[in-house]
This record gives C-alpha cells, sequence and structure tokens, in this order.
C-alpha cells in the first residue's frame, strides 16, 4: 500500500554535506574559534548548492566543547557564514553525537512539516578549550561581583590559597565513572577479549583506505577550503592520515592507557582533531519543488545508551544498531553501507564482537540470535576516523555525508551509520538511496 502523498512529501532527504578539512588539534586552526570554522562549513555547503540562503527555516548544529561567549554557536556559525538573520538557529550538546541529534531533530521536523529546508552539522576546536580558574577563585570573583566593598574583598582574599591561582584545564575523563574513553576502551578489551594484533591491523586498514579514497578523489567534492590568516595557500586536506602506518609500525608503540597490559596506542586510536561540516537537508517534495537532486532519504535514527559505563562504555553501535534493523525489517545483509565511527581500533573491534555474539543479542536485545559482525568489504571502505581525525561534532557530518556518496557510487539500496560517544551513549542512522525512490 503505498504512502499518503503528503506523507511522502515530507520524507527528509540529505541534499549535500559539506566540511572543512579535519586538522590536528593545535595545527593549522590553532587561531580559529569554533563559530569561525562553522561559519566556513555552512558557506562553503551554500556555495556548493547553490541554494538561496533565505528558503532555508531553520540551522542546527551540534558541539561538544562549548566556548561560553558564543553558547548558541549555531547562530553564530550562520551569521558568520552571511546567512539572514531571520533565520532561526540553535545548538545540540549530546557528546559524540551532538551532529547526529542536530541531524534527527532536523529530519522530525521535516517531517512534521515544520521545515521544509535546513541546515544540520556540527563544529569543534580543541585548540582553544575553554580553560577555566579553579573553583574557590571563580566563586570568589562572582561574590567580589556582587559585592565590591573592600571589606568583602578581603573576606574573599583571606579564603584563598596559592594553588587556586592555577588554571584548571578541562578534564578528558567521563564525568560519571573519572575514566578517559581510552581507559573505557581497555575495559572492553579485557571483556570481549580483543587483540593487540587485530586492533594495529584494522587501524592500518583505515590510513590505508583513506589515503586511496583521497588519491582517487572521494573526498575533494565535500571539501570547503580555508583560507587562514597570513597563510598563502587554503587548506584543502585532513592531515591526520599517514601513509607508513603499517601494522609492524604500529606494532612497536607503546600502550598509553594501560601500560602493562593494554593495547591501545597512540598508533590505533583517534587524534584530537579540529573542524566543522553542515549538512544540507529538506523534505522531498520541497527538494522537487526547488529543482535540487536528494542523495538520501532518512528513513530512521535509533538513541541509545549501554548497561554498564565502566566496561560497555563505547559499545554505543551494538545497543542502536539491532535496534534499527529490527524496527525496519531489515537484517545485515540488506545493509551494503555502513559507516562506523572509529573512536579506537579496540572499540570498532568490541563492538564487532557483540554484534557478532548470541550471548549478547539475547541479554541485551531479547534476540534469539545475533545480527551478525559487518563485512569489512562494506565497513568503512573509505577510511575512518584513525585516519582521518575526529572532531568530535563534525564526525557526524562527515559520516553521513560519505555514506550518502557511496550509497549513490555503489548503486546500493541502504546505509547505516553508527556511532558511539561519551556517557554510553549510541546513535544508528538508516539511510536509504534517493534514487530507488
Amino acid at each position: 500500500m503505498n504512502a499518503p502523498a503528503e506523507t511522502h512529501d515530507r520524507l527528509p532527504v540529505i541534499l549535500r554535506g559539506a566540511r572543512t578539512p579535519f586538522m590536528e588539534t593545535a595545527g593549522a586552526y590553532a587561531q580559529l574559534m569554533s563559530h569561525e570554522l562553522g561559519a566556513r562549513a555552512i558557506a562553503g555547503l551554500v556555495e556548493k548548492t547553490g541554494i538561496d540562503a533565505a528558503r532555508v527555516d531553520v540551522v542546527a548544529m551540534g558541539t561538544v566543547v562549548h566556548e561560553v561567549e558564543t553558547t548558541n554557536v549555531a547562530r553564530e556559525c550562520m551569521l558568520g557564514a552571511g546567512l539572514p538573520s531571520t533565520i532561526p538557529a540553535f545548538t545540540l550538546s549530546m557528546a559524540g553525537l551532538s551532529p547526529n541529534i542536530a541531524v534527527g531533530t532536523v529530519c522530525d521536523m521535516i517531517s512534521l512539516g515544520r521545515a521544509e529546508l535546513a541546515i544540520a552539522g556540527g563544529t569543534e576546536t580543541f585548540s582553544d578549550p575553554p580553560v577555566r580558574v579553579r573553583q574557590r577563585l571563580r566563586r570568589g570573583l562572582m561574590q567580589l561581583n556582587q559585592d565590591p566593598s573592600a571589606k568583602n574583598a578581603l573576606r574573599v582574599l583571606a579564603g584563598l590559597r596559592p594553588a587556586d591561582l592555577l588554571p584548571e584545564m578541562p578534564s578528558t575523563s567521563d564525568f560519571t565513572t573519572k575514566m578517559t574513553m581510552g581507559a573505557c576502551t581497555e575495559a572492553m578489551v579485557k571483556k570481549f577479549g580483543v587483540a593487540r594484533q587485530e586492533s594495529d591491523r584494522y587501524a592500518a586498514r583505515s590510513h590505508a583506505l583513506a589515503l586511496r579514497a583521497w588519491e582517487q578523489g572521494r573526498y575533494a567534492e565535500d571539501i570547503v577550503p580555508v583560507q587562514l590568516p597570513g597563510r598563502g595557500e587554503a587548506v584543502t586536506r585532513d592531515d591526520s592520515i599517514r601513509d607508513d602506518a603499517g601494522p609492524e609500525k604500529l606494532a612497536r608503540l607503546k600502550p598509553v592507557f594501560d601500560r602493562e597490559h593494554g593495547i591501545v596506542t597512540a598508533g590505533n586510536a583517534s587524534r584530537l582533531t579540529d573542524g566543522a561540516g553542515a549538512l544540507l537537508l529538506s523534505s522531498l517534495g520541497a527538494a522537487r519543488r526547488l529543482k535540487l537532486e536528494p542523495q538520501a532519504v532518512v528513513r530512521d535514527y535509533v538513541l541509545a545508551g549501554v548497561d554498564d559505563l565502566f566496561s560497555e562504555m563505547l559499545l554505543g553501535p551494538a545497543m542502536a544498531i539491532p535496534k534499527l534493523l529490527q524496527r525496519n525489517g531489515l537484517d545485515m545483509d540488506d545493509i551494503a553501507v555502513w559507516e562506523l565511527h572509529e573512536a579506537f581500533a579496540a572499540q570498532i573491534l568490541a563492538n564487532q564482537a557483540c554484534l557478532g555474539s548470541a550471548e549478547f543479542a539475547r541479554e541485551h536485545h531479547g534476540l534469539p540470535q545475533a545480527i551478525g559482525m559487518i563485512p569489512e568489504d562494506r565497513l568503512n571502505t573509505w577510511g575512518g576516523s584513525l585516519a582521518l581525525g575526529n572532531p568530535f561534532a563534525a564526525t557526524g557530518v562527515r559520516l553521513l555525508t560519505t555514506a550518502a556518496r557511496r550509497l549513490q557510487q555503489e548503486r546500493k539500496r541502504y546505509a547505516v551509520v553508527s556511532s558511539c560517544a561519551g556517557g554510553g551513549l549510541g546513535a544508528a542512522i538508516l539511510l536509504e538511496n534517493a534514487d530507488r525512490l
């Protein structure tokens, strides 16, 4: 039975994605703020699509590291990109899923008829983190702001210690567990039996595939060149890819988070990276009226949380993917294109082990059997975050853009994009090739 015409017209579709090159933190983008990177991504997207920016109904951007001066960074990004100030904009944050939830929220708006043409994406910089003064000093300064009298100033100064004057760097640990993501990955390694050799092999694969994809021009159409102050040539390519990251070289690196028994090294973990990306989304009806060619339909998305934050922190894909497939009556064989975020090589392998485990399927999903491991010849075939870098709130945009492009180029029907995130969160998004409509 065919869907009503109105419902069909409201199908949310990806028209195109665009992103800045991803650059290593404290490198080329060291002088740029998050909103400036986001502005470049949005402006580049508008230029590449040729749309009338005034037609955009809403802009949504995700971010993880918040700059206090630009709390609604989406607004600053769109204004910096030259979009009309009459367009509303809002910012979302869900750890590394921030761009995914921005896209999902906008797609919901499109499906409900609240918007027809929208921009969703994410922006991130770790080069200029919000370094704070110590809590005792912060609170003392606020007391002085309320009462600047000499008497109160002396009372505040009397309560301070020399250590209170030292800067306080943002923590890289999970707030609840007090563990870094690397330490959480090591806990997963022990629980699910991931081997160091396999981890290094997978990391080498990511670099080799990313290098080949760049050489074949796979990413060129998506890149927004970034002109830097005082620099002649614009930045046009990701700079984390290594052409010498073979398994043998990676095997010589020492573990970082568990120096005696661990397997996570600087070589098989994604690097802190700066960058931004944006997607142009619309309803199918609006795309046709505007004579814009959609790449993929956003059919569904699932958000999930893990059971055990201490030993399953980055198992978001293994929690979200089975729910997504089950809800849409699909199985592993139906999905030809897979794009998963590679926070760590061991994290991908742990998720693969869980997806292939009948015991995990029974305990976590109530399924009689495992849905199966993702075939590697369908997974991240243009490389992944291990090679391309991981600006948290822009990675999801890269994954979705790549998945939509792969569907078109490989002439396949379905793609799944999935990510893990700090806090024990996960997401999976189902795309369908728009040519199949």
